[in-house]
């Protein structure tokens, strides 16, 4: 297999430019590779070159490497530049943009290119100084009267990758139009050569003021009310672990302030490594992410296992439930979040994404509350006026919006960590609040199965399937057909398509960030207040659920 004409060029024109001598003399040495006739060297080259990325709402995200499809110092330096130009196409110029990173590889590179980028385009950079946990710097964004905001990571991603998700001032992240205007001041800046974009050092470092203002701020969220102790507070046992990430100190640094006692922390884990050694994925979702925790948990006797994601935007939470220790589902923590939040008598409304459970919204029906369904993802949740509480299935909890529009593992975790401390005063667990919310509101058994691909096509190949035979029943229950994608809807179109029963909800739609057809399902049983009819309740669920999977895998036509 020989190498293009068009791509040795594109080739050639990349070496010319690209500031990084580490990805410099791995294009060198793939160009050679493929040169020789090493078909993988080809058709690696031809992935990196395939395009560029695409700026969406989530910013960028990728394989790290050389090439314009890849992340690299190139396509940052072209992404800070275009992003510059849109702010200052909206009167923006001159305003402060806090800019925030991770501990993966490349990093802190990446964040110090786009304050330079920035600073030499007219902006007050603000970078800071160290890993900063995402929800820190989403904090910081009012905290500091920034007009924008940058964090350089790939939350959850396998060690390979790195990203770049943009804040607007008001907090949140950003929606379209925004992220095609972006994209398209950054196809500008790409269209002309690297050296025309000026830079500066004229940025400044944010130290421990960013860390100490937000840890302050989540103390006074979890305990209003500091000469009074927490109920059960002294008594309370927990393990944790930040997987590698950059959450470990500040949520460590909180809990102490707040008075919970010092975790168990796993130790393997418990400082940043970008190459994540512990886990196949660093995704506390993942199956055996959580293993090293819930054995230190076991271990020490604690009441609970917590883990943050490598961002720390994230937080899961394991406990035992039925005499086995196991990770809570993302909608069974949300549930007792907002339940919880309800119970504190906190004002506003509640909501949660279309993919997540329905329970809250009966919790919040209940009481009384006003709930709101978004489309997946906190830049629409975090969007929701007066926001009280609300959460995605996939392990996001925003507990603090009117300061941190955003989902936030390190306040969700020391909100939970409360929470058992008041139960386990009360001779509870976790376990036992589960059952009184089900016995009250009737069982909500959700789960998610993912298809995980290496060819994008076959995400659209199964939709496109999906789409054309479209089921009328699922689990033997009727259901009504919602194609998302479609114009007019209750929500702003998406790709997606969903069914609802009486009893039964399902969603199919491509992840916004992995290469991931996502299938999510409830199943929902009223009980009685028997423990017995609860745990028939459960059962019931969960035959559903099988059901509804084999259906709609049928219908997507995929095999395992």
């Amino acid at each position: 297999m020989t190498i293009k004409a068009e791509l040795q060029q594109q080739v050639a024109a990349w070496l010319a430019v690209d500031p990084d001598p580490a990805t410099w003399a791995q294009l060198s040495e793939l160009t050679n590779r493929a040169a020789n006739g090493d078909a993988d060297a080809t058709t690696e080259l031809e992935s990196a070159f395939a395009g560029p990325l695409t700026f969406g709402t989530a910013g960028l995200r990728a394989a790290l490497g050389a090439g314009p499809a890849r992340m690299n110092r190139v396509v940052v330096t072209q992404a800070a530049a275009g992003f510059a130009a849109w702010l200052t196409a909206k009167g923006l110029l001159g305003g402060k943009v806090l800019i925030g990173y991770d501990a993966r590889h490349n990093s802190d590179v990446f964040a110090r290119d786009t304050a330079e980028v920035l600073a030499g385009a007219g902006f007050q950079a603000l970078l800071t100084a160290a890993p900063t946990p995402t929800p820190v710097v989403a904090f910081g964004i009012k905290h500091f009267g920034c007009v924008a905001a940058v964090v350089v990571t790939a939350s959850h991603n396998p060690a390979a990758d790195n990203g770049y998700k943009v804040y607007l001032g008001d907090g949140s992240q950003i929606i379209p139009p925004t992220d095609t205007e972006i994209a398209s001041a950054i196809a500008i800046v790409a269209a002309h050569p690297l050296s025309d974009i000026p830079h500066s050092a004229a940025y400044s470092l944010v130290g421990s003021e960013l860390v100490d203002a937000y840890s302050a701020r989540v103390a006074q969220l979890v305990n209003p009310t500091p000469d009074v102790e927490i109920p059960g507070i002294a008594n309370l046992k927990w393990a944790y672990t930040p997987m590698h990430g950059v959450g470990g100190h500040v949520i460590r640094q909180v809990a102490a302030q707040i008075g919970f006692p010092t975790a168990a922390v796993v130790a393997a884990q418990a400082q940043p490594d970008p190459d994540f050694p512990t886990v196949a994925f660093p995704n506390p979702e993942e199956p055996g992410a959580m293993d090293m925790v819930i054995a230190l948990a076991q271990e020490t006797g604690a009441d609970i296992a917590v883990a943050t994601d490598p961002d720390a935007d994230r937080c899961a939470v394991a406990a035992p439930i039925a005499g086995v220790w196991r990770r809570l589902t993302g909608d069974e923590l949300g549930a007792l979040l907002g339940d919880y939040v309800i119970r504190r008598g906190t004002p506003g409304r509640f909501a949660n994404s279309l993919v997540s459970g329905t329970l809250l919204s009966d919790i919040a029906a209940a009481n009384g509350r006003e709930f709101r369904t978004t489309l997946t993802g906190f830049k629409w949740i975090g969007r929701v006026p007066d926001l009280a509480f609300g959460y995605e299935e996939a392990i996001g909890y925003c507990c603090d919006s009117h300061f941190t529009p955003d989902k936030d593992g390190i306040s969700a975790s020391l909100l939970v960590l409360r929470l058992v401390s008041e139960l386990k005063a009360a001779g509870m667990t976790i376990a036992d609040r589960l059952d009184e919310i089900e016995r009250t509101y009737g069982v909500h058994s959700t789960t998610q199965v993912s298809i995980r691909v290496r060819d994008l096509s076959l995400i659209a190949q199964l939709m496109a399937n999906l789409r054309a035979n479209p089921p009328a029943t699922l689990g033997g229950e009727p259901v009504q057909v919602t194609d998302l994608s479609a114009p007019g809807g209750a929500l702003p179109p998406t790709d997606g398509v969903e069914f609802t029963g009486a009893s039964i909800h399902a969603v199919a739609r491509p992840s916004g960030t992995e290469p991931k057809l996502k299938c999510y399902l409830e199943a929902r049983r009223p009980v009685s207040e028997s423990k017995a009819d609860l745990v028939a309740a459960r059962a019931a669920a969960k035959v559903t659920l099988d059901a509804l999977w084999t259906d709609l895998a049928q219908a997507l036509g995929y095999q395992e």
